[in-house]
Formats: structure tokens, C-alpha cells, sequence
């Protein structure tokens, strides 16, 4: 399924550094170079590490190389297959996801996690040094006239030329599909004939991706927080935060001195609302630096990924920069969610996001964003506007690649995970991916928070583990 291209990509390369960060194929000749190697692990810690050779593009194996980092933790028992985890994104690492198994509830299985192509220690997309990072995070996301409109417009196109000039050739091949086929060769370096895989948020995809890709190759996958893989018009990430702010505002109102942003849910969300608008025009300076609109209401969501447990830390970190001007603690979290660290640089994973978004998805263009965007802003009242929106795909260097419509046609059953109460991906996500998915299994937790798995209700945890360990196919909409 091809999608249309946006009028406004940028077709030309500015020159760039592209050869520097590959390495030379194997030994050998075509696909023989790859498929005669094997992985050698060493210790690392309490896990082992290796890394893996693929080709820059599976099309032209005598081509250029890149390289995986992988990171296992060996099974407890003997092991009978390997679970193969990511974290979403796109971009997360799937090294880093591997502090969740140091006690694994898969004793059966090797769990590896690896940081796909673009990401983390593997080879990886790079978009400037920290200045250029900072430039384009500060950029104002919500504009409201022709010269903000403009700026944004500017800037965005600066940061997808910079990424370009420091990635080269890479920028070309970080789809979806190009990490689903990378994951195809781990699947037969470790020797499985099938997959068994755990994929949450923009892990879903690519999981949906690999059973579309290889549907005979399935088998045990488990897909938790689900992106939007169908035609349905999408529930933006705005409106997910914005409920899951409703859920915050009504908990507040009943909290009396320990929240006092409002009587009751409409006054917290007039509240809030106010704040967001005034910093628009008027940012809290914090130090050297500045709490903008957009960087606050990225701090506010990343407190409402955690659920009711994070309530009081919002309730305390909105009160400290409404009342007393104190912006610090929002824009830690804001810095957190966006990949900032303490000392001013910036995770691979920024760089990362909006190379692997741009090549997976089709667009229309400035003015089709800036026709709808008002009207998409307009259905998150609270935080819609604030959270703002930055036409990065629109203007990136890279065309989009195939589109696929993902059905997964005779795969065996595949685990669909969702959060009523999730976030950043809404959960009739969940509900629409389990329907077009042939093998769709749904199973939903009445509970908030991103990562129906990872937030350890014990109803879900025991249903995935059965279903993992044992092949225990759960009843289809069981509820926990």
C-alpha cells in the first residue's frame, strides 16, 4: 500500500559524512556473507553483550555494513527458545530494557534485547551536536501567526537538513521494515525456527511488521500498548494524555491541601489550561534556560505515563511553577521524557525518532498540517494545543518507504495488550489491532498508565506468562 509523498520533503542530500560510521560486509559473496556467521557473546555485567554485522540495505548484501548491539540474559532452565523484547519509540534501546529481566519470568527462554538499526550503541542516526537539539525542542510547536508559522517551518527544516549532513546514507534505511528483516537474521543466528517476541508501544509495530513480513515465522508474540496500524481515523497522542489529564484533575479536586489547583475537574483543567497559555507568550525562566508552553506540557505527560502512583509528584511540580514561579521540576521531567540529559546532551534516541517515524509513515504536506492540526489541537482541550506539533516528516530528507496494511495472514495467535487508561497509546489502538490482525487475541486491563506488562497488574503478567511459557492461548476481550 503506497501513500502519498509530501510536497514538501526535501529531495536534494546536502553532503554529508555518510561513509564514516559503516563498516565492509563479511568475507564471502551475496547473502552468503551473513548467513555463515554466528554470534559470539561475552560477559557484560550481569547479562552477555555481542554485535552483529547486517547490511545497510538487505537489498545489496556486497554492500555497506552496520552494526547491532544485543545484550541476553541466559535462560534460568534450559533453554527451549528466545524472547526477543523492545521497548517503543521508536528509537528506545532495547539494551537498557534488559535491567527489567534480571529476574525473568521466562525462565525458559534466552531474552535478548538489542538496539535496532539508527538507535543506541548500534549504528545510529545522529542530528547535530547538543545546540542544534536544543534549537529545535525550543522551537515554538504551537504557532499562532504567519511568522510563527514561518519559524517553525525554518527551524524544522534546519534540524532535518542537520540530520541529514551527520547521517548520511543511514537516514535512507532505518524503516520498520528494514529492523523487521534485521530481526528475521537474529531470529536464525541464535537458531529458532520461530519467533517469540515481546513489543511494547512502537514495539507493536514492529512486531505487526515482522508477522505481515513473515507470518510462518510466528510464535509466541505478545504486542502491549498498541500504535494505530489501521485506516481507522487515528486517537492522537494528545487526546490519550489529555483523558488520562481528566483522570489526574478529578483526583486532585478530591485531594484538598495536597492539590490546589481546582474544586473539581473543569477547575483544575481552567487552571492548568491558563498556565500552558501564559507561558506562550511569557516562558519561565529556569537558570540558563527556559520552561516554554510545549516543554511543559511534555513534563505534565510524562508524569501521566505512570498512572495514579506519579499523581501527587504533577500535583506538586504544577503547583511549584504556578505558584511559586519554580519551573525546575517540569522541565527535569520534560528533559527526562525527550531523551535530555543532566549534562546537556542528548540520547540517540531523539535522533532517532523522527528518522524511523518519517520513513514508516506517508504525509500531505505543510498546509495539510497546518489546515488540520487546529482541529486535531481542538479535541484535546487541555493539553492538545500545548503538547503543539512539529512538521518534521514533512519536510525530512528521506522518502517514505513501502507502506504496508497489516494483516498478518496465517500467523499463529498474537497477544494484543491494552490499558483503558494508557496514555500515549489510546487504547481502542488494542481494540483495532486485535480486529485486523487475523490471529488477534485481545486482552485489556481496567488500569492507566503506559505498558499493561510492565506496570505489573498481576491478572495480565499471569495471562502473558502462560501464554508465553506454556502457549496458553488467553480467551479472546478477557478483561483484567
Amino acid at each position: 500500500m503506497e501513500g502519498p509523498e509530501s510536497p514538501d520533503r526535501q529531495t536534494m542530500h546536502p553532503a554529508s559524512q555518510d561513509d564514516k560510521q559503516f563498516s565492509k560486509p563479511p568475507a564471502g559473496k551475496g547473502m552468503n556473507r551473513y548467513l555463515s556467521r554466528k554470534i559470539s557473546w561475552h560477559a557484560c555485567g550481569n547479562f552477555q553483550c555481542s554485535k552483529v554485522l547486517v547490511p545497510l540495505d538487505w537489498d545489496d548484501p556486497n554492500g555497506p555494513a552496520i552494526t547491532l548491539a544485543l545484550k541476553r540474559k541466559p535462560a534460568e532452565s534450559s533453554s527451549k527458545a528466545t524472547l526477543f523484547v523492545n521497548p517503543g519509540g521508536p528509537g528506545g534501546s532495547g539494551q537498557e530494557m534488559m535491567d527489567s529481566f534480571k529476574s525473568s519470568a521466562f525462565p525458559n527462554h534466552d531474552v535478548i534485547g538489542w538496539d535496532p538499526r539508527g538507535t543506541g550503541q548500534s549504528t545510529h542516526v545522529d542530528c547535530g551536536p547538543a545546540k542544534t537539539m536544543d534549537a529545535f525542542f525550543n522551537l515554538d510547536a504551537s504557532p499562532d501567526d504567519e511568522a510563527e508559522w514561518k519559524a517553525l517551518g525554518r527551524g524544522t527544516r534546519d534540524f532535518a537538513r542537520s540530520c541529514r549532513a551527520h547521517s548520511g546514507e543511514l537516514l535512507d534505511h532505518v524503516s520498520t521494515i528494514d529492523t523487521a528483516r534485521d530481526l528475521d537474521y537474529l531470529r536464525y543466528l541464535v537458531g529458532d525456527k520461530k519467533l517469540d517476541y515481546l513489543g511494547i508501544s512502537y514495539g507493536t509495530f514492529l512486531g505487526a511488521t515482522y508477522a505481515e513480513l513473515y507470518p510462518g515465522r510466528v510464535g509466541q508474540m505478545v504486542l502491549d500498548s498498541t500504535v494505530n496500524i489501521t485506516n481507522h481515523d487515528t486517537v492522537s497522542q494528545s487526546v490519550g494524555f489529555d483523558r488520562a489529564f481528566g483522570d489526574f484533575a478529578k483526583w486532585c479536586a478530591k485531594q484538598g491541601q495536597r492539590c490546589t489547583l481546582g474544586k473539581n475537574e473543569a477547575e483544575v483543567r481552567k487552571t492548568t489550561l491558563n498556565f500552558l497559555n501564559h507561558l506562550d507568550s511569557h516562558p519561565l525562566k529556569v537558570e540558563n534556560r527556559t520552561l516554554t508552553q510545549s516543554l511543559a506540557a511534555t513534563g505534565i505527560a510524562l508524569f501521566l505515563y505512570s498512572g495514579k502512583e506519579a499523581y501527587p509528584y504533577l500535583a506538586g511540580s504544577l503547583r511549584g511553577a504556578m505558584k511559586d514561579g519554580n519551573g525546575s521540576y517540569l522541565l527535569t521531567a520534560s528533559d527526562f521524557l525527550n531523551g535530555r540529559g543532566k549534562d546537556g546532551q542528548w540520547e540517540t534516541i531523539v535522533s532517532a525518532f523522527p528518522a524511523i517515524s518519517c520513513l514508516d509513515q506517508a504525509d500531505f504536506g505543510l498546509n495539510h498540517v497546518r489546515k488540520e492540526w487546529p482541529k486535531e489541537a481542538a479535541k484535546a482541550p487541555t493539553l492538545g494545543k500545548a503538547l503543539g506539533m512539529t512538521p518534521t516528516c514533512e519536510v525530512w530528507t528521506a522518502h517514505p518507504a513501502h507502506q504496508l496494511y497489516l494483516t498478518a495472514q496465517g500467523a499463529a495467535p498474537i497477544l494484543v495488550l491494552g490499558a483503558t487508561g494508557d496514555p500515549a497509546t489510546p487504547y481502542e489502538q488494542a481494540e483495532w489491532m486485535a480486529d485486523q490482525l487475523k490471529s488477534g487475541v485481545l486482552l485489556t486491563w481496567r488500569g492507566a498508565g503506559h505498558s499493561a506488562w510492565e506496570l505489573g497488574n498481576q491478572c495480565v503478567k499471569k495471562a502473558v506468562e502462560s501464554y508465553v511459557n506454556d502457549a496458553k492461548v488467553p480467551r479472546d476481550k478477557t478483561v483484567c
